[in-house]
């Protein structure tokens, strides 16, 4: 993704976030992950009373870049409704290690148009994986 494209994708992350489920915390929150086609699959979170039912905003994206067929994530972002910037979930960054490419960039996008960027061994290092997951 370049530079230029990234206002749009953080605008449509903010637009996705009217359609988050959120009656519970009040916190909307959209993602996005590109796969390694480099297509770009979008989820928000979808809260539950039978807590912790509910999806987060990366866990929705990862099930909509699965279901198209993608086994790899070269880069992720994560928008809220809160101020100031959002990161994964420990169970969320567990989802993405399963299916990061080496390298793979976690950004957050704040509401003001700032970002950060994190590399997903940094955000969790020593992840899991199985022995035949190649590690």
């Amino acid at each position: 993704m370049t530079a230029d494209t990234l206002p749009s994708l953080a605008a449509r992350l903010r637009r996705l976030q009217a359609n988050s489920h959120a009656p519970y915390s009040g916190c909307r929150v959209s993602a996005a992950v590109e796969g390694g086609s480099g297509e770009i699959h979008y989820g928000v979170n979808v809260e539950n009373a039978a807590y912790p039912q509910g999806a987060c905003a990366e866990t929705s994206a990862i099930g909509a870049a699965v279901t198209h067929g993608e086994t790899t994530i070269r880069r992720v972002w994560v928008a809220s409704s809160l101020p100031g910037f959002i990161w994964p979930c420990g169970g969320c960054r567990q989802r993405i290690w399963e299916f990061a490419a080496p390298g793979c960039e976690v950004i957050s996008l704040a509401a003001d148009g700032t970002a950060q960027s994190q590399a997903i061994e940094a955000l969790l290092p020593l992840g899991f994986r199985l022995p035949t997951q190649g590690d």
